[in-house]
């Protein structure tokens, strides 16, 4: 049994574990090994302290916690960081959400806890008055674009580069409405 919850300073080490993990397994053979392997664990949680101890921070994080207590997810979202532009059925110009960032434990993947969190994480964008939500996600990394689009994103020709030690990997944005 999965039991989602707001993120708490005691589990920011966990989390670390999780996203650094996490890019390790779904990046492999996308980002250069470089790169990947000077990711830290130690380094990711400071980073991660500073985020969540900011006082104006606009986004949220969510934890999944196993029957044991044991963090085995994380997902982060708030709004929209870049400007998407779509009507809604009334033809408004529709709010969209992001999700930044969404990763579970490795070993754990394909049990339903990611749809978990990304299930949750849309109700509470919906309660902060968001329409929509929008994500980015590297082009080459198929397994989560399937995983999205399981869930109801599209891509919506949108795209970014990013470069990882000297290489530039292109992200395409999905997005869907809630």
């Amino acid at each position: 049994m999965i039991h989602v919850r707001e993120m708490d300073e005691a589990d920011i080490a966990a989390v670390s574990a999780i996203r650094v993990r996490g890019w390790q397994s779904a990046y492999a053979g996308i980002v250069p090994r470089t790169y990947l392997d000077a990711m830290t664990v130690e380094g990711d949680t400071a980073q991660r302290r500073r985020m969540l101890s900011h006082p104006r921070r606009a986004f949220r994080d969510l934890v999944a916690v196993d029957e044991r207590g044991d963090t085995v997810g994380w997902v982060c979202f708030g709004p929209s960081r870049s400007e998407v532009s779509a009507a809604g059925p009334t033809g408004a110009r529709m709010r969209f959400g992001e999700v930044y960032a969404l990763y579970v434990s490795p070993e754990l993947t394909g049990r339903g806890i990611g749809g978990r969190l990304l299930e949750e994480a849309h109700v509470q964008l919906k309660v902060q008055g968001f329409e929509a939500s929008a994500l980015w996600v590297l082009a080459d990394n198929r397994r989560a674009r399937r995983f999205y689009e399981r869930a109801g994103y599209e891509a919506d020709g949108a795209t970014q580069d990013d470069v990882y030690d000297e290489v530039t990997l292109t992200e395409l944005r999905l997005r869907r409405v809630l």
